[in-house]
């Protein structure tokens, strides 16, 4: 299986604003648009076509409080020739240089308050935005994606800027052992098809493409008979329908044909090797097979058997791998995509972990696949989460659009409905068959060439045609539409009915969500600065402990509980207190939280598994020991910290965290458990479909006799002061560096210059690609692929920090600080024009709309806001704070809180 919903080797790219000569795009002469063609309409999603040649799907989801547009260009690094590897994400970074009649896209994008992107893949490149559900938002972002398709500044200007940019992401990229190890096994793997070469593409190829190259490649593939456009979210159908008519029928159907790309890998006939020797703190070790495209019948077996294998704590690689202490990682990742595709098996080792050992475990795993069958019951099992995952991902409007290109990119957006379906009759034969098929040692990407006269081949069944494949399939009935809420800071307010059970705030939000879904948050707080002490690592790893088994059920038991239940569950925690948020349907509501309560009050904390974690975590740390953001992100905050070493807080050195974490055992979290836990202070919030009167029942059966045996004590944040200071960290063989300079900020969220010192920031740096850092350090010297600055501030005590934080090449650092630090300075000295105040302030408040759109987002504001004791009346007053600041105020606020001359400046790298 692809699966849509698996797939993670997608390259993320992003192109700044910056206008040059326009270029006119060869086409017919165009003539008066045509009314779509209704084409199908399976599970809610209805496709049409344009004379032009313009596939468009639409999927209107009533209950959302937001609209996606995603525009998907079937071109991707598969497209590429010899000399232009990495041309197709080069070109997408071009795409957001701007057009005649957009010329700053990322100030738009930003003005419209929409969480943006694009990225290139293999087999298609796709921009989209998620933004506000309005109808006027709907049309500019239609418009947007239309003009860019044909009238995009792909100028050499543009180029020589961006060409730097994507070099430094490329050299991030660098940095990862990981990575390039993935990269080097897909290159062997591959010995003609393009899926061999990484889609962020070779060095020389990045520096040296010409504009001519681009342009070409541009004018081919951006065209409409070569798109799709999916619209999903709240919008009226008709009228987008008729828009895009409009706007996109006008584009002429292009006069080229498309290339023929006709270039197949040949069955492999031995197994092949690849050894790399890079500085790393752990060792990594990939085997890969070669396995069908998506739209071939054996992509689902294949999907459900990575599934199992994977599973933890069950699968067998865990059992052999990770249970055995061989490992620290190991997993499986199938990638079918529009040609044949791979099964990567993942194996992390510590430094000093036995790479032998573990290869021969890997091998015996796979080995057993044929002599060891699967049971019924562990292939149900995966099939049902993979199948809650399919429903999950129906009631999210954003999430189907994104899935739905990446199934435009496997060949036809019915896949996604397809691969499903097929799913549900794999059997147990079936596994049996896929394994036996595809992993065996000639179809493997390691090892060396032997002689074998007898050799097996696994030779891949080409797909099916997929109108003969898809003919006729109608797929399942469309999930259940739920209501349209309003999410403004009033409707919240007036729709949330607030209470207590015991010592639990409660505060409900019941609405008709759609799928008939419900999202909770139960936070616990306990203890005080003084029985917490040297209690951190502690109280951390018995909040990790909670989902690995209660004294009812094993780790396995609860992952069965929670797939049954169609819920997904996570604990989070510290010295201080918990965190358990789910999501579940309304039926299942109540076993749910008997299932949460179970895990809170009657952990087992089994000693195994807290020596998995602390080996992973360990193993975690030894690897930043030599990695450039860890090591800079910890000096910083330990620069920044007001706490000392018995503090709960206190920000432990690398030795420290080792020194702590071996000194764990099961007893000390039983005791803090005993110590701590409890519902003497706490919050509980719901979000969607349920009844309030039998969940408040059941609450306080569950919680209101449940009380901590200490007392508990908020934690008072403490405010330090920073001396400016400089540090340079050496990272030896790492070709990307990182920049960090922060210091503290005497402020919390009600002190009234912190609208005004959001507005600043947004503008500096915490905006889209046209904050002033961006457009110096990104755009304008193409000297780092990421910059930003950021506000961070709590919302009881005056303690905060603001920060800026920049990757490029080692030879770049001195540039990147010195504009940083011009830059800062500038808007210090000057403020901001009365252009750039408008459309922070824009962005700001529709960003806060999109934030809470989202029930599970929703969800954590309302119990953060019950530990606050605010209600929404204060989000409306903030934002109304925000609206009206002036640029005499924003300025103010940035030279109160922000001095250069007391930040602190740590630089991590190679620079030998």
């Amino acid at each position: 299986m692809k699966s849509a919903l698996l797939r993670t080797f997608v390259i993320l790219a992003l192109g700044p604003a910056c206008h040059a000569a326009l270029i006119a795009a060869p086409a017919a002469v165009a003539t008066a648009p045509k009314p779509a063609e209704k084409i199908r309409s399976i599970e809610g999603v209805t496709e049409y076509h344009l004379a032009n040649g313009l596939q468009i799907l639409l999927y209107p989801d009533e209950s959302s409080t937001t609209l996606s547009v995603n525009v998907t260009y079937r071109v991707g690094s598969r497209h590429e020739s010899y000399g232009e590897t990495g041309m197709a994400h080069l070109l997408e970074h071009l795409m957001f240089k701007g057009t005649p009649t957009h010329p700053k896209i990322p100030d738009e994008l930003t003005s419209h308050g929409a969480e943006a992107n694009a990225t290139t893949a293999e087999d298609r490149t796709n921009y989209f935005e998620t933004l506000p559900a309005t109808r006027a938002n709907l049309e500019w972002a239609l418009a947007l994606e239309a003009d860019r398709m044909t009238h995009s500044f792909i100028a050499q200007r543009d180029l020589d800027s961006e060409m730097t940019v994507v070099r430094n992401e490329f050299e991030r990229g660098e940095n990862d052992p990981a990575r390039i190890l993935r990269e080097r096994v897909l290159e062997t793997a591959y010995l003609w098809h393009n899926y061999g070469h990484p889609t962020i593409g070779a060095r020389a190829d990045i520096e040296h493409v010409s504009i001519k190259h681009l342009q070409a490649f541009y004018h081919t593939y951006y065209q409409p008979d070569d798109a799709t456009l999916i619209v999903a979210g709240k919008f009226d159908a008709t009228q987008a329908l008729h828009f895009i008519e409009k706007t996109y029928g006008a584009i002429p159907k292009p006069t080229r044909t498309l290339p023929n790309l006709y270039t197949e890998e040949p069955t492999q006939d031995g197994e092949r090797e690849i050894t790399l020797r890079r500085a790393g703190g752990q060792k990594v070790f990939m085997e890969a097979f070669h396995i069908p495209a998506d739209a071939q019948a054996d992509s689902a077996a294949l999907g459900l058997l990575a599934g199992m294998l994977d599973d933890k704590p069950s699968g067998r690689l865990y059992k052999q791998l990770i249970e055995t202490k061989l490992a620290t990682q190991a997993s499986v990742s199938p990638n079918s995509a529009h040609d044949p595709g791979t099964m990567i098996f993942t194996v992390v080792l510590p430094k000093d972990g036995d790479l032998a050992a573990a290869r021969k475990a890997l091998g015996a795993v796979i080995d057993s696949l044929a002599t060891e069958s699967f049971t019924a019951a562990e292939l149900d099992r995966a099939r049902t989460q993979q199948l809650n995952g399919y429903e999950r991902l129906m009631n999210s409007s954003a999430q189907v659009a994104s899935v739905l290109s990446e199934n435009v990119a496997a060949g036809d957006w019915r896949l996604l409905f397809w691969d499903r379906d097929q799913m549900t009759k794999v059997t147990l034969a079936d596994l049996r068959r896929v394994s036996a098929t595809y992993l065996v040692t000639s179809n493997l990407t390691v090892g060396s060439f032997i002689p074998d006269e007898h050799p097996l081949r696994a030779a891949i069944p080409a797909a099916p045609p997929l109108n003969a494949l898809l003919r006729g399939f109608t797929g399942n009935t469309a999930v259940a539409a739920g209501e349209h809420f309003d999410a403004t800071p009033a409707n919240i307010e007036a729709r949330t009915a607030r209470g207590a059970i015991g010592s639990v705030q409660t505060a409900y939000l019941e609405k008709n969500s759609k799928g008939g879904r419900v999202s909770a948050v139960l936070n616990l707080h306990f203890g005080d600065i003084a029985s917490l002490r040297h209690k951190a690592d502690i109280g951390a790893f018995t909040a990790a402990l909670l989902m690995r088994g209660s004294q009812n059920h094993t780790r396995q038991q609860l992952e069965d509980e929670l797939t049954r239940l169609k819920a997904t569950l996570r604990v989070n925690g510290g010295a201080s207190g918990v965190t358990v948020a789910f999501e579940t349907t309304k039926e299942n509501l109540s076993e749910v939280l008997r299932l949460a309560a179970e895990l809170l009050q009657h952990p087992a904390f089994p000693a195994d598994q807290l020596d998995e974690i602390k080996r992973a975590r360990l193993a975690q740390i030894q690897a930043s020991r030599t990695e450039p953001q860890p090591l800079a992100g910890q000096a910083v905050r330990r620069s920044l910290s007001a706490y000392g070493e018995d503090d709960f807080r206190y920000v432990p050195t690398f030795d420290e965290q080792v020194a702590r974490i071996g000194a764990i055992s099961a007893a000390d979290l039983q005791q803090f458990h005993e110590q701590f836990y409890g519902a003497s202070h706490g919050e509980i919030a719901l979000v969607g479909s349920f009844d309030p009167a039998a969940t408040t029942k059941l609450l306080r059966e569950l919680f209101a006799t449940w009380q901590s045996a200490g007392p508990y004590q908020r934690a008072i944040g403490l405010y330090k002061a920073t001396p400016a200071k400089s540090e340079t960290i050496a990272t030896p063989d790492k070709s990307n560096a990182v920049f960090i300079s922060a210091g503290a900020l005497n402020l919390s969220d009600t002190n009234p210059d912190y609208p005004p010192l959001e507005i600043g920031n947004a503008i500096l740096g915490g905006g889209f690609l046209n904050s002033r850092l961006a457009t110096r350090i990104r755009q304008q010297d193409g000297i780092s692929y990421t910059v930003v600055s950021s506000v961070n501030v709590d919302s009881q005590d005056p303690v905060g920090s603001f920060s800026v934080f920049a990757i490029c090449a080692p030879q770049n650092i001195g540039r990147v600080e010195k504009d940083a630090q011009e830059e800062i300075a500038r808007a210090l000295q000057g403020g901001f024009t009365a252009e750039e105040i408008s459309a922070a302030k824009s962005g700001l408040l529709q960003s806060r709309i999109v934030a809470r759109s989202s029930d599970n987002q929703l969800v954590r504001d309302l119990a953060d806001h019950l530990y606050l004791g605010r209600p929404y009346t204060w989000d409306a007053q903030f934002e109304h704070n925000i609206e009206t600041a002036s640029a005499d105020d924003v300025q103010k606020a940035l030279r109160k809180f922000i001095d250069p001359t007391q930040l602190i400046s740590v630089k991590a790298g190679d620079f030998h």
